[in-house]
């Protein structure tokens, strides 16, 4: 739910100056994603966004073949789709998570302090309006505040505050950058698993094997 909550932020507040063109619209209904059911996304993909086809020589709706929408031109943001991965606070070996610990935060917990970041002060520059922003390394950036509460309407009813909104688009954009996650550690949880089992055997048989050698050698000597 906090998935399907995020992706309404993005398609409501950012997808106007955002794109996210590296994520697949048919991933929305995979395992462990918003997990809408085909015909949601088909008609999500045809409601929401369209496509130039070569073929047609014509614009058409989207469909879950599609991947979401490019936007780029004067006063756009930066893409989107690996975000959550680019604004890491921190770096090492993927799936140990001790850096995150040590050094800092990672790129959701990042966005989402940009996006309630922004104290209300502003300044022009050169022709263009700063705002300030406690959360970015200058301190002022360029785009507006975004988030304020009861901008949009939940569908399941939750309370759209900017806090709420900015946790649960964040989360949508790590889900976007990093779809395979949660699978992936899942399956690293299982193979150390198995591979301290495995240890614990050979240490075990190895024991077992060389008692008599050791203990009768010992015996003789005796």
């Amino acid at each position: 739910m906090q998935l399907q909550r995020g992706l309404k932020v993005y398609n409501e507040v950012c997808a106007a100056c955002h794109g996210l063109r590296y994520v697949p619209l048919r991933a929305l209904s995979e395992a462990g994603g918003p997990s809408y059911s085909e015909d949601e996304v088909r008609a999500f993909a045809a409601e929401n966004f369209e496509v130039f086809d070569a073929e047609l020589d014509d614009y058409r709706p989207s469909t879950p073949a599609d991947h979401f929408p490019t936007v780029s031109g004067d006063g756009m943001g930066p893409d989107l789709s690996l975000m959550a991965k680019a604004r890491a606070g921190f770096h090492g070996p993927y799936g140990l998570g001790i850096n995150q610990l040590v050094r800092g935060i990672g790129g959701a917990e990042y966005i989402r302090a940009y996006l309630l970041g922004f104290t209300g002060e502003e300044k022009e520059e050169f022709g263009s309006f700063l705002y300030e922003n406690t959360a970015f390394s200058t301190g002022w950036v360029a785009m507006p505040p975004q988030l304020e509460d009861d901008l949009i309407e939940y569908d399941d009813g939750t309370p759209a505050t900017a806090e709420q909104m900015a946790e649960d688009v964040s989360a949508f954009l790590m889900w976007a950058a990093e779809p395979k996650m949660m699978a992936r550690k899942q399956t690293g949880i299982l193979a150390v698993s198995l591979l301290v089992l495995l240890s614990v055997l050979l240490y075990l048989t190895n024991k077992k094997l060389w008692y008599p050698v050791k203990h009768g050698g010992r015996q003789a000597r005796l």
